[in-house]
């Protein structure tokens, strides 16, 4: 496990993910411990399977209203969040 010293640096070890590569586990100081899994993009397998689970559409769903209504961030808001002093 490796220790994320800036946002930077978190942005360079994403960037290097890959279908190989795939698992990130790193440690923000004062933050905790985070599992990072890279999953690769299969729209027509997630409609698939959205189709045939309406517990995982309505989850979806959910999550997406939520977004919408400001109660989640994306990655990026999650990294523009982080600061010198998170990492300190």
């Amino acid at each position: 496990m490796g220790y994320i010293e800036s946002s930077e640096e978190l942005m360079k070890h994403i960037a290097n993910m890959n279908r190989d590569n795939s698992v990130l586990q790193f440690s923000l100081p004062g933050k905790g411990k985070f599992t990072l899994v890279l999953q690769e993009e299969d729209e027509v397998s997630i409609k698939t399977d959205v189709e045939n689970n309406p517990q995982l559409k309505q989850m979806i769903e959910e999550s997406k209203n939520e977004y919408k209504t400001g109660k989640g961030m994306s990655t990026s808001q999650l990294l523009n969040s982080l600061s010198a002093k998170d990492f300190e």
